[in-house]
């Protein structure tokens, strides 16, 4: 019994040992699984965990949640510090909200402020439903102070951004979600990219940036600059507008840009500049107010167009925007400037003035098409050649054709009004003097060189009108050549000035000597001098008229040439020829070719009779002739090849004429006397009588009514009296008087008839 209750306790005491064993042993092994015991909470926190959550809801409506790997609330100040920080940021719509990642950051609960010295990335505007849809902005930066009660992150330090079609950069930004703006402080860089096939970027630097989502706005400030490609845009403060991410719109002040082509280069400023975009970032207009300027410029010239209002049309459809088309308004003015080249003949600078000017690009924005005016303006051509004219015109409507290089090609204006300034040396001054002409019409066509762009030919019709100094003229069309600066009137064609008038079916007038030619059914006009007549031929007191087919002026009217079926008069004298020169100069008249003058006695009557003070009908002296040189000095009209001279009593036939004027007392002049030489013939008619003389040599005085016939045989046939010869006969018109001069060797001969 005793050793079965030993066996018992023996049994007990294993079972015992046993169990310790393996409790102690399960010990060991929980002991060895079980988490190390924190340690101490450190004298300075109230508390610390791990996989921390902190958040706020409104209305059941969530606004912010705070996570963090670690936590720890810090006793003095009151502040939580984190690690692996995410903060949500919700919208009050409750669709999408902004996460703010940091690796470290203090949360302040009492202010709801969370600062991260380290790294921060703020992502806004993320969906709930789906993470993958909306325009995203990504914001990295260190020292970030965010306010979890307003949502409002910002920074003084370096900050990063990256949106769905760009990034950039700036120094110090703040984001308020509230407002949805952005604000980027300092040394703004954006970086824009397109959607088209080059992909091309838009680079967008300020001084500072303010984004305005709600808005789809940045405004830049207090400068900026877009560049893409080779366009430029610097300007004060603007505003970019956005749609769909994409640059739609800028507004910028007093704005300058550029555009740079393989062969051109635009250059344009504005107070006030507005561009419009179309996809892929590629300008489609440009629009300027204020003080407006474009520049064109070629290896040729440049074209400069300023303005109060400059609208820039572009075509955008290609991979670049091609400039099409520039509207001026206000004030508008277009300069072209030529490009000035060594031993290179330059063409005039041209300014063209109005209220509103149109400039038309070819094909590929290359080079200028036309440069045209809707309203009434001015265009000056000044010259940048020694001794060159300049040149100013006023039209209601003007267009400028170019060519190739923009060289001006053609000129249209309507309702014009011009003025050329030619400058003249005056060798006795030594100096140069302006000569100014000025012509009207309704319409103007004008060619250049594509050489020099010079004009070559300029035409103006439609109540075409003239004048340069005391001269002018008028026609339905007139046509300028150059370099020869002959003007072509024709249609209704007519020249005067104060000295008289011409008209005819063409007149080519030079404007560098002022000379003229006129032709075509040719009528003339031209006053008596005061100090001198125009030749005694004709009266000196009377205007001069004249017809021919053609006629010209020259030597400042000093030389005057008729010329086919010509005709002077005078009140009642008259001369005929086939071409009439009058040498004012010299004071002397030609004429050839079937010549008749006509010079009527101012003092009327019959030789040898009793003068009246108003006779009735006038006596005339009738020459007909092949040629006459009249010289006023010598007051003397010489006649050759078979001349015929009339008066109402006698006719004169012989080889030459002399016939020697005289000046009457009233003014005007009429034959003195005349000698005539070679196969003289002179027939005196009265009623019932003739006498007929002949010889070599005649003289006819005039007042005494006195003949005088020698050379040869002389010989007087009177069909009264019979025959007489001699040596020298000398007899009178007006009575039976005859005195005949023998020879020693040649008595005189008569014949008697009785009565």
């Amino acid at each position: 019994m005793w050793r079965a209750r030993q066996l018992i306790l023996l049994a007990i005491l294993v079972i015992v040992i046993a169990v310790g064993a393996v409790y102690y042993l399960q010990k060991a092994v929980l002991a060895r699984r079980a988490p190390p015991r924190p340690a101490p909470i450190a004298s300075n926190l109230n508390a610390s965990a791990e996989d921390w959550v902190w958040s706020k809801t409104e209305d059941g409506r969530p606004v912010v949640e705070v996570r963090a790997r670690t936590f720890e609330q810090v006793r003095e100040p009151a502040v939580f510090n984190l690690e692996g920080v995410e903060l949500r940021l919700y919208e009050k719509d409750g669709k999408t909200y902004d996460l703010v990642k940091s690796a470290r950051a203090q949360f302040d609960q009492s202010q709801n402020v969370l600062f991260s010295e380290g790294e921060v990335e703020i992502t806004m505007g993320i969906p709930l439903e789906d993470q993958t849809n909306g325009r995203l902005l990504v914001i990295r930066s260190s020292g970030v102070r965010f306010d979890t009660k307003t949502g409002k992150a910002e920074t003084e330090r370096q900050a990063a951004f990256v949106f769905d079609r760009g990034e950039g950069q700036s120094v110090g930004a703040s984001y308020d979600p509230g407002s949805r703006e952005l604000w980027m402080r300092g040394h703004v860089q954006l970086l824009w990219h397109s959607d088209g096939p080059g992909r091309r970027e838009m680079k967008v630097e300020a001084g500072e940036l303010v984004y305005k989502e709600a808005e789809s706005k940045v405004y830049l400030s207090p400068w900026s600059r877009l560049t893409r490609g080779e366009m430029l845009l610097e300007a004060a403060n603007s505003m970019v507008t956005l749609e769909d991410g994409a640059i739609r719109m800028v507004d910028a002040q007093e704005a300058r840009g550029h555009d740079k082509y393989p062969s051109r280069q635009i250059e344009y400023a504005a107070s006030q500049l507005h561009m419009d975009f179309a996809g892929d970032m590629r300008i489609a207009k440009i629009s300027g107010s204020g003080f407006t300027r474009l520049v064109s410029r070629t290896s040729a010239a440049a074209t400069t167009v300023t303005s109060e209002r400059l609208d820039l049309l572009f075509d955008p459809t290609g991979e670049e925007s091609i400039l099409t088309a520039a509207h001026a308004n206000g004030k508008a003015v277009a300069t072209s400037q030529p490009v000035l080249r060594h031993n290179v003949a330059a063409p005039d600078t041209r300014i063209l003035r109005a209220e509103a000017i149109e400039l038309t690009m070819r094909p590929g924005g290359q080079e200028i098409e036309r440069l045209a005016t809707h309203t009434p303006g001015t265009i000056e051509f000044v010259p940048n050649r020694e001794g060159q004219p300049r040149r100013n015109m006023k039209a209601d409507r003007m267009t400028i054709y170019y060519g190739p290089d923009n060289q001006v090609q053609s000129f249209r204006a309507v309702n014009v009004a011009t003025r050329t300034e030619r400058p003249q040396r005056k060798p006795a001054l030594k100096q140069s003097a302006v000569s100014a002409s000025l012509t009207w019409s309704k319409d103007l066509a004008a060619e250049f060189d594509p050489a020099t762009s010079q004009i070559k030919k300029l035409e103006q019709w439609g109540d075409f009108r003239y004048q340069e100094g005391k001269q002018q003229a008028t026609a339905n069309h007139a046509a300028l050549a150059y370099p020869d600066n002959i003007i072509v009137l024709s249609g209704a064609a007519r020249i005067w000035d104060p000295s008289g008038s011409t008209s005819g079916a063409k007149i080519l007038l030079n404007q560098q000597t002022n000379d003229f030619a006129a032709e075509g059914n040719v009528s003339s006009t031209r006053l008596p001098e005061k100090k001198r007549a125009e030749s005694a031929v004709l009266a000196a007191d009377d205007t001069m008229k004249a017809k021919a087919e053609r006629m010209s002026s020259a030597n400042n009217n000093q030389t005057i040439i008729y010329e086919g079926k010509a005709v002077l008069w005078q009140g009642a004298n008259r001369l005929e020829a086939d071409r009439i020169e009058i040498d004012r100069a010299s004071a002397r008249l030609y004429a050839r070719g079937n010549v008749v003058s006509r010079l009527a006695d101012q003092s009327g009557g019959e030789p040898g009779k009793e003068k009246h003070t108003a006779p009735t009908v006038p006596v005339f002296t009738l020459v007909r002739a092949s040629e006459l040189t009249y010289s006023d000095k010598e007051k003397l009209a010489h006649y050759t090849g078979g001349v015929i001279l009339r008066r109402p009593d006698m006719e004169v036939k012989a080889g030459e004429i002399r016939a020697f004027l005289k000046e009457q007392k009233g003014g005007g002049s009429s034959l003195d006397y005349a000698l005539a030489d070679t196969n003289v013939r002179i027939f005196q008619q009265a009623p019932g009588r003739t006498r007929t003389g002949t010889g070599e040599h005649a003289e006819y005085y005039v007042d005494e009514g006195k003949v005088i016939l020698e050379g040869g045989t002389p010989l007087l046939v009177d069909s009264i009296r019979g025959s007489t010869s001699g040596e020298k006969l000398i007899y009178f018109s007006g009575d039976d008087r005859l005195l005949v001069n023998g020879a020693e060797r040649q008595p005189v001969k008569s014949i008697l008839r009785r009565k």
